[in-house]
Protein backbone atom coordinates (compact mmCIF):
# COMPACT_ATOMS: atom_id res chain seq x y z
CA UNK A 1 0.00 0.00 0.00
CA UNK A 2 1.55 3.42 -1.15
CA UNK A 3 0.25 6.98 -0.30
CA UNK A 4 -1.54 8.37 -3.05
CA UNK A 5 0.66 11.27 -4.84
CA UNK A 6 0.47 13.18 -7.94
CA UNK A 7 2.09 10.77 -10.49
CA UNK A 8 -0.16 12.41 -12.92
CA UNK A 9 1.21 15.60 -13.44
CA UNK A 10 0.00 18.17 -15.86
CA UNK A 11 1.67 18.71 -19.09
CA UNK A 12 1.35 22.29 -21.19
CA UNK A 13 3.53 21.56 -24.22
CA UNK A 14 3.35 22.38 -27.66
CA UNK A 15 3.78 18.25 -28.80
CA UNK A 16 1.64 17.39 -31.40
CA UNK A 17 -0.31 13.91 -32.14
CA UNK A 18 -1.33 12.84 -35.00
CA UNK A 19 -5.25 11.97 -34.49
CA UNK A 20 -5.16 8.08 -36.27
CA UNK A 21 -8.07 8.02 -39.08
CA UNK A 22 -10.50 5.53 -39.07
CA UNK A 23 -10.24 4.01 -42.66
CA UNK A 24 -12.96 1.02 -41.74
CA UNK A 25 -15.82 1.04 -38.97
CA UNK A 26 -14.49 1.46 -35.72
CA UNK A 27 -15.97 -2.13 -33.33
CA UNK A 28 -14.40 -2.48 -30.58
CA UNK A 29 -15.22 -3.16 -26.21
CA UNK A 30 -14.26 -0.23 -23.88
CA UNK A 31 -13.92 -0.60 -20.17
CA UNK A 32 -13.49 3.29 -18.54
CA UNK A 33 -12.14 3.85 -15.40
CA UNK A 34 -14.49 5.03 -12.29
CA UNK A 35 -16.34 8.79 -12.40
CA UNK A 36 -13.59 11.86 -11.51
CA UNK A 37 -16.89 13.16 -9.90
CA UNK A 38 -18.24 10.38 -7.88
CA UNK A 39 -14.64 9.56 -6.84
CA UNK A 40 -13.79 13.48 -5.61
CA UNK A 41 -17.12 13.60 -3.79
CA UNK A 42 -16.55 10.16 -1.88
CA UNK A 43 -13.31 11.69 -0.62
CA UNK A 44 -14.97 14.81 0.85
CA UNK A 45 -17.35 12.75 2.62
CA UNK A 46 -15.05 10.27 3.55
CA UNK A 47 -12.41 12.91 4.59
CA UNK A 48 -14.67 14.22 7.19
CA UNK A 49 -16.72 10.72 8.38
CA UNK A 50 -17.25 9.66 11.62
CA UNK A 51 -15.58 6.30 10.99
CA UNK A 52 -12.92 4.94 7.88
CA UNK A 53 -13.84 4.67 4.16
CA UNK A 54 -12.85 2.35 1.57
CA UNK A 55 -13.82 3.77 -2.38
CA UNK A 56 -13.65 0.83 -5.03
CA UNK A 57 -13.45 1.74 -8.46
CA UNK A 58 -11.92 5.18 -8.08
CA UNK A 59 -10.29 7.31 -10.94
CA UNK A 60 -6.66 7.81 -10.61
CA UNK A 61 -6.02 10.38 -12.51
CA UNK A 62 -4.76 14.31 -11.89
CA UNK A 63 -8.43 15.58 -10.76
CA UNK A 64 -8.28 12.58 -8.32
CA UNK A 65 -4.94 12.94 -7.17
CA UNK A 66 -4.71 16.71 -6.65
CA UNK A 67 -8.00 15.85 -4.42
CA UNK A 68 -6.16 13.06 -2.55
CA UNK A 69 -2.71 15.17 -1.87
CA UNK A 70 -5.29 18.39 -1.17
CA UNK A 71 -6.75 16.12 1.86
CA UNK A 72 -3.69 15.09 2.92
CA UNK A 73 -2.08 18.11 3.23
CA UNK A 74 -4.79 18.87 5.77
CA UNK A 75 -4.06 15.91 7.93
CA UNK A 76 -6.15 13.55 6.43
CA UNK A 77 -5.20 10.19 6.06
CA UNK A 78 -5.52 9.02 2.30
CA UNK A 79 -4.04 5.35 1.02
CA UNK A 80 -4.37 3.37 -2.55
CA UNK A 81 -3.92 0.33 -3.73
CA UNK A 82 -3.87 0.14 -7.81
CA UNK A 83 -6.11 -2.64 -8.35
CA UNK A 84 -5.23 -5.04 -10.41
CA UNK A 85 -5.15 -4.96 -14.70
CA UNK A 86 -6.61 -1.14 -14.58
CA UNK A 87 -3.71 1.24 -13.55
CA UNK A 88 -6.10 4.24 -13.54
CA UNK A 89 -8.21 2.70 -11.26
CA UNK A 90 -7.74 2.46 -7.62
CA UNK A 91 -9.15 1.28 -4.22
CA UNK A 92 -8.50 4.01 -1.59
CA UNK A 93 -8.51 3.93 2.17
CA UNK A 94 -9.53 7.07 4.12
CA UNK A 95 -9.26 7.67 7.69
CA UNK A 96 -10.93 11.37 8.69
CA UNK A 97 -8.16 12.70 11.21
CA UNK A 98 -8.20 16.40 12.73
CA UNK A 99 -7.92 18.84 9.71
CA UNK A 100 -5.49 21.21 10.11
CA UNK A 101 -3.34 24.21 8.07
CA UNK A 102 -1.46 23.19 5.20
CA UNK A 103 -1.13 24.60 1.51
CA UNK A 104 -3.01 22.79 -1.73
CA UNK A 105 -2.47 22.67 -5.01
CA UNK A 106 -5.52 23.07 -7.14
CA UNK A 107 -3.93 22.15 -10.92
CA UNK A 108 -6.95 22.83 -13.15
CA UNK A 109 -9.45 20.55 -10.77
CA UNK A 110 -13.10 22.72 -9.85
CA UNK A 111 -13.95 19.78 -7.65
CA UNK A 112 -10.43 20.89 -5.30
CA UNK A 113 -10.64 24.64 -5.86
CA UNK A 114 -14.35 24.82 -4.80
CA UNK A 115 -15.39 21.02 -2.56
CA UNK A 116 -11.96 21.83 -0.11
CA UNK A 117 -12.43 25.22 1.03
CA UNK A 118 -15.53 24.73 2.84
CA UNK A 119 -14.29 21.98 4.83
CA UNK A 120 -10.92 23.76 5.02
CA UNK A 121 -12.93 25.92 7.14
CA UNK A 122 -13.14 23.08 9.86
CA UNK A 123 -9.58 22.68 10.24
CA UNK A 124 -7.38 24.18 13.11
CA UNK A 125 -5.37 26.73 10.73
CA UNK A 126 -5.04 28.99 7.52
CA UNK A 127 -5.21 26.65 4.55
CA UNK A 128 -3.94 28.37 1.36
CA UNK A 129 -5.16 27.45 -2.16
CA UNK A 130 -3.34 28.16 -5.63
CA UNK A 131 -3.46 26.32 -8.60
CA UNK A 132 -2.36 26.00 -12.73
CA UNK A 133 -2.35 29.81 -13.97
CA UNK A 134 -5.19 28.50 -15.84
CA UNK A 135 -6.98 27.69 -13.10
CA UNK A 136 -6.75 31.56 -11.70
CA UNK A 137 -9.24 32.84 -14.47
CA UNK A 138 -11.82 30.19 -13.15
CA UNK A 139 -14.86 31.39 -11.29
CA UNK A 140 -14.60 31.27 -7.12
CA UNK A 141 -16.90 34.13 -6.05
CA UNK A 142 -19.83 32.11 -5.27
CA UNK A 143 -17.61 29.63 -2.78
CA UNK A 144 -16.04 32.72 -1.62
CA UNK A 145 -19.30 34.82 -1.17
CA UNK A 146 -21.60 31.87 0.54
CA UNK A 147 -18.76 30.56 2.82
CA UNK A 148 -17.89 34.50 3.81
CA UNK A 149 -21.86 34.81 4.69
CA UNK A 150 -21.30 32.33 7.27
CA UNK A 151 -18.76 34.32 8.90
CA UNK A 152 -15.55 32.07 7.39
CA UNK A 153 -12.36 34.68 7.19
CA UNK A 154 -10.93 34.59 3.52
CA UNK A 155 -7.50 36.41 2.03
CA UNK A 156 -8.43 36.89 -1.78
CA UNK A 157 -11.36 36.64 -4.05
CA UNK A 158 -9.82 33.82 -6.64
CA UNK A 159 -7.06 31.75 -7.11
CA UNK A 160 -4.69 32.39 -4.71
CA UNK A 161 -6.50 32.28 -2.05
CA UNK A 162 -6.37 31.55 1.96
CA UNK A 163 -8.84 29.94 4.29
CA UNK A 164 -8.14 30.87 8.26
CA UNK A 165 -9.67 28.09 9.90
CA UNK A 166 -11.06 28.17 13.38
CA UNK A 167 -11.81 24.21 13.84
CA UNK A 168 -15.74 24.78 13.71
CA UNK A 169 -18.63 26.43 11.87
CA UNK A 170 -21.81 27.65 13.50
CA UNK A 171 -23.37 27.09 9.83
CA UNK A 172 -26.74 29.32 8.54
CA UNK A 173 -28.47 30.66 5.37
CA UNK A 174 -26.85 31.95 2.18
CA UNK A 175 -27.88 33.05 -0.59
CA UNK A 176 -24.88 32.76 -3.48
CA UNK A 177 -25.06 33.15 -7.61
CA UNK A 178 -24.71 29.31 -8.64
CA UNK A 179 -25.23 30.27 -12.19
CA UNK A 180 -21.58 30.17 -13.21
CA UNK A 181 -21.14 26.57 -11.65
CA UNK A 182 -23.16 23.85 -9.61
CA UNK A 183 -20.22 23.33 -7.92
CA UNK A 184 -20.14 26.35 -5.85
CA UNK A 185 -23.67 24.69 -4.53
CA UNK A 186 -22.19 21.03 -4.12
CA UNK A 187 -18.85 22.30 -2.20
CA UNK A 188 -21.60 23.96 0.42
CA UNK A 189 -23.52 20.76 0.82
CA UNK A 190 -20.84 18.75 0.89
CA UNK A 191 -19.25 20.24 3.91
CA UNK A 192 -22.87 21.60 5.59
CA UNK A 193 -23.05 18.30 8.10
CA UNK A 194 -20.13 19.25 9.89
CA UNK A 195 -21.63 22.87 10.91
CA UNK A 196 -23.18 23.18 13.90
CA UNK A 197 -26.22 24.06 12.59
CA UNK A 198 -25.76 22.85 9.19
CA UNK A 199 -26.95 25.25 6.39
CA UNK A 200 -29.34 26.37 4.29
CA UNK A 201 -28.19 27.40 0.02
CA UNK A 202 -29.98 29.45 -2.15
CA UNK A 203 -29.67 30.07 -5.85
CA UNK A 204 -30.22 33.50 -6.73
CA UNK A 205 -28.52 34.32 -10.32
CA UNK A 206 -28.82 32.81 -14.06
CA UNK A 207 -30.15 29.61 -14.83
CA UNK A 208 -28.29 27.04 -13.26
CA UNK A 209 -26.44 24.69 -14.65
CA UNK A 210 -25.42 20.67 -14.68
CA UNK A 211 -27.90 20.09 -11.83
CA UNK A 212 -27.32 16.53 -12.39
CA UNK A 213 -24.38 17.08 -10.69
CA UNK A 214 -25.93 18.45 -7.47
CA UNK A 215 -28.10 15.58 -8.20
CA UNK A 216 -25.47 13.32 -7.10
CA UNK A 217 -23.76 15.13 -4.64
CA UNK A 218 -27.78 15.35 -2.57
CA UNK A 219 -27.85 11.47 -3.59
CA UNK A 220 -24.18 10.66 -1.91
CA UNK A 221 -25.30 12.96 1.58
CA UNK A 222 -28.08 11.02 1.76
CA UNK A 223 -26.62 7.40 0.65
CA UNK A 224 -24.13 9.02 4.16
CA UNK A 225 -27.46 8.93 6.40
CA UNK A 226 -27.16 12.71 5.70
CA UNK A 227 -30.71 14.33 5.88
CA UNK A 228 -30.96 17.05 2.65
CA UNK A 229 -34.43 18.48 2.02
CA UNK A 230 -34.76 19.80 -1.76
CA UNK A 231 -38.75 20.55 -2.15
CA UNK A 232 -37.81 24.62 -2.40
CA UNK A 233 -37.05 25.03 -5.86
CA UNK A 234 -33.24 26.33 -6.35
CA UNK A 235 -32.70 25.75 -2.50
CA UNK A 236 -31.03 23.01 0.00
CA UNK A 237 -31.03 22.14 3.26
CA UNK A 238 -29.07 19.70 5.14
CA UNK A 239 -29.13 19.31 8.50
CA UNK A 240 -25.61 19.12 10.99
CA UNK A 241 -25.35 15.26 12.04
CA UNK A 242 -22.93 12.31 11.39
CA UNK A 243 -21.96 10.99 7.92
CA UNK A 244 -21.65 7.35 7.80
CA UNK A 245 -18.13 5.97 6.64
CA UNK A 246 -18.31 2.73 4.42
CA UNK A 247 -17.52 1.56 1.14
CA UNK A 248 -18.28 3.50 -2.11
CA UNK A 249 -18.37 2.03 -4.91
CA UNK A 250 -17.30 4.15 -8.44
CA UNK A 251 -19.27 3.71 -10.96
CA UNK A 252 -17.49 4.21 -14.25
CA UNK A 253 -16.82 7.53 -15.88
CA UNK A 254 -20.06 7.97 -18.75
CA UNK A 255 -18.32 11.75 -19.62
CA UNK A 256 -14.79 10.12 -20.35
CA UNK A 257 -17.01 7.03 -21.93
CA UNK A 258 -18.60 9.81 -24.50
CA UNK A 259 -15.19 9.82 -27.54
CA UNK A 260 -15.59 6.25 -27.80
CA UNK A 261 -18.93 6.09 -28.17
CA UNK A 262 -18.71 8.89 -30.57
CA UNK A 263 -15.87 6.57 -32.64
CA UNK A 264 -18.91 4.45 -33.35
CA UNK A 265 -21.36 7.52 -34.33
CA UNK A 266 -18.63 8.91 -37.07
CA UNK A 267 -17.42 5.29 -38.41
CA UNK A 268 -20.61 3.39 -38.76
CA UNK A 269 -19.06 1.22 -36.14
CA UNK A 270 -20.19 -0.43 -32.89
CA UNK A 271 -18.69 0.41 -29.75
CA UNK A 272 -19.20 -1.16 -25.98
CA UNK A 273 -18.85 0.55 -22.99
CA UNK A 274 -18.66 -2.26 -20.59
CA UNK A 275 -20.87 -1.50 -16.60
CA UNK A 276 -23.05 1.15 -17.94
CA UNK A 277 -25.11 1.76 -14.37
CA UNK A 278 -29.01 1.26 -15.16
CA UNK A 279 -29.87 3.93 -12.62
CA UNK A 280 -26.98 7.02 -11.98
CA UNK A 281 -26.97 11.12 -11.46
CA UNK A 282 -24.33 10.97 -13.98
CA UNK A 283 -24.71 13.71 -16.80
CA UNK A 284 -22.62 11.73 -19.20
CA UNK A 285 -25.32 9.06 -19.48
CA UNK A 286 -27.59 11.64 -21.96
CA UNK A 287 -25.18 10.80 -24.67
CA UNK A 288 -27.76 7.61 -25.32
CA UNK A 289 -30.54 10.41 -26.29
CA UNK A 290 -28.18 12.22 -28.25
CA UNK A 291 -26.60 9.80 -30.06
CA UNK A 292 -30.02 7.68 -30.88
CA UNK A 293 -31.57 11.67 -32.12
CA UNK A 294 -28.15 11.44 -34.12
CA UNK A 295 -29.05 8.64 -36.00
CA UNK A 296 -27.31 5.72 -33.97
CA UNK A 297 -29.20 2.73 -32.67
CA UNK A 298 -28.31 2.70 -28.76
CA UNK A 299 -28.95 -0.81 -26.92
CA UNK A 300 -28.27 -1.25 -23.40
CA UNK A 301 -28.39 -4.90 -22.62
CA UNK A 302 -27.96 -7.07 -19.35
CA UNK A 303 -24.50 -8.87 -18.60
CA UNK A 304 -24.22 -10.96 -16.05
CA UNK A 305 -25.52 -8.56 -12.82
CA UNK A 306 -24.52 -5.42 -14.83
CA UNK A 307 -25.28 -3.82 -18.44
CA UNK A 308 -23.11 -3.33 -21.13
CA UNK A 309 -24.17 0.18 -23.62
CA UNK A 310 -24.12 -0.88 -27.58
CA UNK A 311 -24.06 1.97 -30.00
CA UNK A 312 -23.56 1.38 -33.47
CA UNK A 313 -23.04 4.21 -35.76
CA UNK A 314 -25.07 5.31 -39.35
CA UNK A 315 -23.31 4.77 -42.26
CA UNK A 316 -20.82 7.13 -42.64
CA UNK A 317 -21.41 10.24 -43.77
CA UNK A 318 -24.89 10.79 -42.51
CA UNK A 319 -24.85 11.26 -39.18
CA UNK A 320 -27.56 14.30 -38.29
CA UNK A 321 -27.10 17.48 -36.61
CA UNK A 322 -28.64 17.94 -33.43
CA UNK A 323 -30.49 20.93 -31.74
CA UNK A 324 -30.63 20.66 -27.90
CA UNK A 325 -30.61 22.56 -24.58
CA UNK A 326 -27.01 21.70 -22.99
CA UNK A 327 -27.58 23.79 -19.76
CA UNK A 328 -27.78 20.32 -17.51
CA UNK A 329 -25.05 18.08 -19.67
CA UNK A 330 -22.35 21.23 -20.59
CA UNK A 331 -19.72 18.86 -20.85
CA UNK A 332 -20.53 16.63 -23.05
CA UNK A 333 -20.49 20.00 -25.43
CA UNK A 334 -17.20 19.44 -26.72
CA UNK A 335 -18.19 15.91 -27.78
CA UNK A 336 -21.16 16.91 -29.03
CA UNK A 337 -19.73 19.76 -31.26
CA UNK A 338 -17.16 17.53 -32.58
CA UNK A 339 -20.08 15.25 -33.49
CA UNK A 340 -21.98 18.36 -34.84
CA UNK A 341 -18.78 19.40 -36.80
CA UNK A 342 -18.91 15.71 -39.13
CA UNK A 343 -22.87 15.82 -39.16
CA UNK A 344 -24.38 16.22 -42.45
CA UNK A 345 -27.45 19.37 -41.17
CA UNK A 346 -26.80 21.78 -38.54
CA UNK A 347 -26.93 21.47 -34.89
CA UNK A 348 -27.63 23.90 -32.56
CA UNK A 349 -26.10 24.05 -28.99
CA UNK A 350 -27.47 26.36 -26.41
CA UNK A 351 -27.82 26.71 -22.54
CA UNK A 352 -24.19 26.60 -22.02
CA UNK A 353 -22.63 30.12 -21.28
CA UNK A 354 -21.19 28.38 -17.68
CA UNK A 355 -18.70 27.00 -20.09
CA UNK A 356 -16.53 30.10 -20.59
CA UNK A 357 -15.70 29.24 -17.21
CA UNK A 358 -14.28 25.86 -17.36
CA UNK A 359 -10.73 25.03 -18.03
CA UNK A 360 -10.83 27.39 -20.63
CA UNK A 361 -13.25 29.55 -22.60
CA UNK A 362 -14.68 26.41 -24.18
CA UNK A 363 -17.15 27.96 -26.25
CA UNK A 364 -14.67 30.17 -28.15
CA UNK A 365 -12.12 27.71 -28.29
CA UNK A 366 -14.41 24.94 -29.76
CA UNK A 367 -15.63 27.72 -32.08
CA UNK A 368 -12.10 28.57 -33.08
CA UNK A 369 -10.79 25.16 -33.63
CA UNK A 370 -13.49 23.79 -35.70
CA UNK A 371 -13.54 26.76 -37.72
CA UNK A 372 -9.74 26.69 -38.36
CA UNK A 373 -10.00 23.42 -39.72
CA UNK A 374 -12.38 24.16 -42.31
CA UNK A 375 -15.77 24.11 -40.21
CA UNK A 376 -18.22 26.82 -39.95
CA UNK A 377 -18.69 27.30 -36.47
CA UNK A 378 -21.11 30.47 -34.99
CA UNK A 379 -20.90 31.53 -31.26
CA UNK A 380 -23.85 32.37 -29.59
CA UNK A 381 -24.52 34.46 -26.63
CA UNK A 382 -24.76 30.63 -24.55
CA UNK A 383 -24.02 28.26 -27.42
CA UNK A 384 -22.94 27.01 -30.79
CA UNK A 385 -24.61 27.04 -34.67
CA UNK A 386 -22.70 24.34 -36.15
CA UNK A 387 -23.27 23.98 -39.95
CA UNK A 388 -21.80 21.16 -42.33
CA UNK A 389 -18.51 22.68 -44.25
CA UNK A 390 -15.64 20.73 -45.82
CA UNK A 391 -12.95 20.21 -43.36
CA UNK A 392 -9.57 19.68 -43.88
CA UNK A 393 -5.96 18.78 -41.88
CA UNK A 394 -4.30 21.41 -39.01
CA UNK A 395 -3.08 21.54 -35.42
CA UNK A 396 -6.28 21.32 -32.96
CA UNK A 397 -4.93 23.26 -29.92
CA UNK A 398 -6.16 21.99 -26.29
CA UNK A 399 -5.88 25.20 -24.24
CA UNK A 400 -4.58 22.32 -21.67
CA UNK A 401 -8.28 21.10 -21.68
CA UNK A 402 -8.79 17.57 -21.23
CA UNK A 403 -12.21 17.56 -23.51
CA UNK A 404 -11.08 19.89 -26.01
CA UNK A 405 -8.42 17.29 -26.76
CA UNK A 406 -10.68 14.80 -27.00
CA UNK A 407 -13.07 16.24 -29.28
CA UNK A 408 -9.89 16.97 -31.50
CA UNK A 409 -9.73 13.03 -31.77
CA UNK A 410 -13.06 12.59 -33.09
CA UNK A 411 -12.91 14.99 -35.55
CA UNK A 412 -9.76 13.66 -36.58
CA UNK A 413 -11.31 10.30 -37.52
CA UNK A 414 -12.91 11.45 -40.53
CA UNK A 415 -10.59 14.13 -41.43
CA UNK A 416 -7.05 13.83 -42.48
CA UNK A 417 -4.08 15.68 -40.84
CA UNK A 418 -5.21 16.36 -37.25
CA UNK A 419 -2.50 17.19 -35.23
CA UNK A 420 -4.00 17.82 -31.38
CA UNK A 421 -1.73 19.72 -29.26
CA UNK A 422 -0.58 18.74 -25.93
CA UNK A 423 -2.67 15.13 -26.47
CA UNK A 424 -1.46 14.39 -22.51
CA UNK A 425 -3.85 17.19 -21.18
CA UNK A 426 -6.11 13.90 -21.38
CA UNK A 427 -4.52 12.80 -17.98
CA UNK A 428 -6.43 15.36 -16.16
CA UNK A 429 -9.45 13.02 -15.94
CA UNK A 430 -8.54 9.65 -18.07
CA UNK A 431 -4.31 8.46 -18.17
CA UNK A 432 -3.94 6.78 -21.39
CA UNK A 433 -6.26 8.23 -23.16
CA UNK A 434 -4.20 8.43 -26.33
CA UNK A 435 -3.05 4.48 -26.12
CA UNK A 436 -6.88 3.49 -25.52
CA UNK A 437 -8.02 5.60 -28.57
CA UNK A 438 -5.09 4.37 -31.01
CA UNK A 439 -5.80 0.79 -30.26
CA UNK A 440 -10.00 1.02 -31.00
CA UNK A 441 -9.36 2.93 -33.91
CA UNK A 442 -6.15 1.23 -35.46
CA UNK A 443 -8.08 -2.47 -34.44
CA UNK A 444 -7.87 -4.52 -37.80
CA UNK A 445 -11.75 -4.16 -39.27
CA UNK A 446 -14.52 -6.82 -37.90
CA UNK A 447 -12.66 -7.35 -34.83
CA UNK A 448 -13.73 -6.88 -31.36
CA UNK A 449 -11.39 -6.58 -28.61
Amino acid sequence: MVYMNETVRPNHNKTLWRAPVADHPVYGTVQVPGSKSITNRALILAAIAETPSTITGALRSRDTELMARALRSIGVDVQLEVEHGNAANATIHVEPKPMRGGTIDCGLAGTVMRFVPPIAALAYGTVFFDGDAHARNRPMSGIITGLRELGITINGDSLPFEVIGAGSVAGGTVTIDASKSSQFVSGLLLAAPKYATGITVRHEGGKLPSTPHIEMTVEMLRQSGVSVDTTVENQWTVNPGPIRGGVWRVEPDLSNATPFLAAAAVTGGTVTIKNWPISTTQPGDVIRLILDRMGCHVELNAIGNGHDLSVTGPAPGTLKGITMDMSDIGELTPTVAALATLATTESVLTGIAHLRGHETDRLKALCAEITGIGGNCVELSDGLHITPATLHGGTWHSYADHRMATAGAIIGLATQGIDVENISTTAKTLPGFEKMWSALVTQPAGERS
